[in-house]
């Protein structure tokens, strides 16, 4: 298969960028390389992609590549922390939106391409306690990231039924693993705690989400671009919810530091308690299902943190010490050093 990958250089799709061509697909790569996009994640299998420096906003670029022929295209690029797009939203809405409507209307106008669109079961907003969402759920998001990615889900749909393009969505859960940058927080927990510093928990760490190792999400993807129905969502997570500071516990015990590590400090504006999603419909279609357990892919989380210090001096820097200290004091930490 010829694939298209935007944000092929970013978390999870430079994970899905290698398993395709560890599969043998022959990928072409388009990323803009903001702070969450490094060409270290493509370390090497470079010689093996075509990699374009650009972003899907820009109309130019994007037309060329589609028009090169690609089979499909996965639609990783966007912009995906909340506290960010909580302290400004601008970049959420260009690329989100406006970079999934430039996406849609080349693939549209070359046909034959199947496009598809990864997103986030934050599109739903906050589950009740015994609440779980399936792909008929309505859209309640509650930031701007993630009202940003429901709009784009709305964008897939409507240009999908219009135009008669070959679209599928994919709404995942809490993603972890391997080349995360560590702004979210089981990285950011893990470096920080290999490094014998503080872990900033929100509230009291009791919010819960279903967390995702990248293999699973990256294979539930590959499911979904291979053989998922035209026009429909498929919902991808474990099925079982984890509070956020059990999580941080867990790190710490893996690292081998005290429990007193954690600092609480103030929440995030509306924090929602839970997200929950029913992932009968990829399990009864498609024959997926998770293979990772979380105690098992925290394990080698940690350790591909531990071993990969370059990577992690390579991709922070200045300005992420900027942005976590600006972070840290919005809530009102006195501790605002990254």
């Amino acid at each position: 298969m010829k694939l298209l990958v935007t944000g092929g250089a970013g978390f999870i799709g430079s994970s899905f960028v290698r398993a395709r061509v560890a599969a043998g697909d022959e990928v072409a790569v388009l990323d803009k390389l903001t702070y969450a996009g490094h060409r270290e994640n493509l370390a090497g299998i470079e010689e093996e992609i075509s990699f374009v420096h650009g972003d899907v906003c820009e109309a130019t670029v994007v037309r060329e590549l589609v028009a090169g022929g690609p089979d499909a295209i996965a639609h990783f690029a966007a912009e995906s922390h909340v506290d960010r797009s909580i302290m400004d939203a601008s970049a959420f809405e260009r690329t989100n939106v406006e970079g999934t409507r430039v996406l849609l209307e080349a693939a549209a106008d070359r046909g034959g391409v199947r496009f598809c669109h990864v997103s986030t079961d934050e599109v739903y907003g906050p589950a009740a306690e015994s609440e779980s969402f399936d792909e008929e759920a309505p859209f309640r998001p509650t930031s701007p990231y993630a009202a940003t990615k429901a709009e784009a889900d709305r964008l897939v749909r409507d240009v999908a039924r219009a135009r008669s393009l070959d679209a599928v969505v994919v709404r995942c859960g809490n993603v972890y693993g391997p080349y995360q940058y560590p702004e979210k927080l089981i990285p950011l927990f893990t470096m920080r705690a290999l490094a014998g510093r503080d872990l900033p928990l929100y509230g009291d760490g009791s919010q819960e989400r279903d967390w995702l190792h990248v293999r699973d999400c990256c294979e539930a993807v590959s499911a979904v671009l291979a053989s998922g129905r035209a026009g429909e969502a498929y919902n991808v997570a474990t099925g079982t919810l984890t509070p956020n500071r059990d999580v941080a516990l867990r790190i710490l015990a893996e690292v081998g530091a005290s429990a007193s590590l954690v600092h609480t400090v103030a929440d995030r504006p509306r924090h929602d308690v839970r997200y929950r999603l029913d992932t009968s419909k990829v399990s009864r279609e498609l024959g997926w299902k998770p293979t990772v357990v979380l105690e098992e892919g925290l394990r080698e989380t940690v350790r591909w943190y531990r071993d990969n210090r370059a990577w992690i001096d390579a991709v922070t820097g200045p300005g992420f010490d900027a942005y976590y200290r600006a972070l840290r004091e919005s809530r009102g930490d006195g501790r605002g050093s990254a």
